[in-house]
């Protein structure tokens, strides 16, 4: 069986989870014991979880990422999520350190915050993250929310972050959609930015096929733009999107078998260290 990482899921088990509506839309119970048995169904043998957002328009916490990947025993690695504050980055650098050998990077909830990547709130987790050869995650593109930012998730806003710093690992979440050309863009400039190509499909629609088809052509212009997929991660976003639909979108990308495997987890062990 081939290895593939998935570089991108969530979970919680919080009844004021905003993803649930998610899970509901792809008959997903959302629980941990359901993520790792569909991982193990869809050969997915690691991962990284990420903090869904709860109601109100905070992140589950980074402790009870935690401790959900502990449960997984080895098959999920925590992402911490950091707010924009001084006492939020200062407490994710310093759990980053209490838990060294098993935090694989950061996530910075772009578009659900009024934010931009470059915000000099931010300059301290850069620079661990930096030190450490930690990636940082950006949610780019649509928003879950109907009240979030597209000003602040536009992916084309971390060009300035990455020319300002080209030692920092980044990773423009959900490829950025809508805006997929942009990422290829970002991908092909800068040798520290990446796109993982989560969350891109829900199901239940009727036209899932049809728009499954759509992305996978977007997604090969990026990556023939780009001259090859070595900047591309896979991830399936758990609940939003099932290992199945990530798969199939994946398989219909018009790459050769190098890439493919590239993409499903040479470029997520190398990035996230797994």
């Amino acid at each position: 069986m081939p290895r593939i990482i998935d570089a991108h899921a969530h979970l919680s088990e919080h009844l004021q989870d905003e993803l649930i509506p998610y899970a509901a839309l792809n008959g997903l119970k959302y629980s941990l014991d359901e993520l790792l048995r569909l991982m193990d169904e869809s050969g997915i043998t690691s991962g990284v979880l990420l903090s869904p957002p709860l109601r109100g328009g905070i992140p589950l916490p980074n402790e009870r990422i935690l401790e959900l990947c502990r449960r997984s025993e080895g098959m999920l690695s925590p992402i911490l999520t950091v707010e924009p504050s001084a006492e939020n980055v200062a407490n994710a650098v310093q759990l980053a350190k209490n838990n060294r050998a098993d935090v694989k990077g950061f996530k910075i909830r772009l578009g659900y915050l009024k934010v931009f990547a470059d915000d000099p709130i931010y300059d301290a987790l850069y620079a661990y993250a930096e030190s450490e050869d930690l990636p940082v995650m950006f949610h780019t593109g649509d928003t879950a929310s109907h009240t979030g930012s597209l000003v602040h998730s536009h992916p084309l806003t971390l060009d300035r972050l990455a020319n300002a710093r080209s030692g920092l690992k980044m990773v423009a979440c959900h490829f950025g959609n809508p805006w997929i050309p942009d990422v290829g863009e970002l991908i092909y400039k800068h040798p520290n930015v990446y796109g993982d190509v989560s969350g891109l499909i829900v199901g239940g629609s009727k036209y899932t096929i049809g728009y499954l088809d759509s992305l996978a052509e977007q997604l090969t212009r990026a990556i023939y733009f780009a001259g090859g997929a070595e900047k591309v991660i896979f991830g399936t976003d758990y609940p939003v999107s099932t290992p199945a639909l990530s798969l199939d979108l994946v398989g219909k990308l018009k790459i050769d078998a190098e890439d493919a495997e590239r993409i499903l987890w040479k470029n997520a062990a190398k990035v996230f260290g797994i």
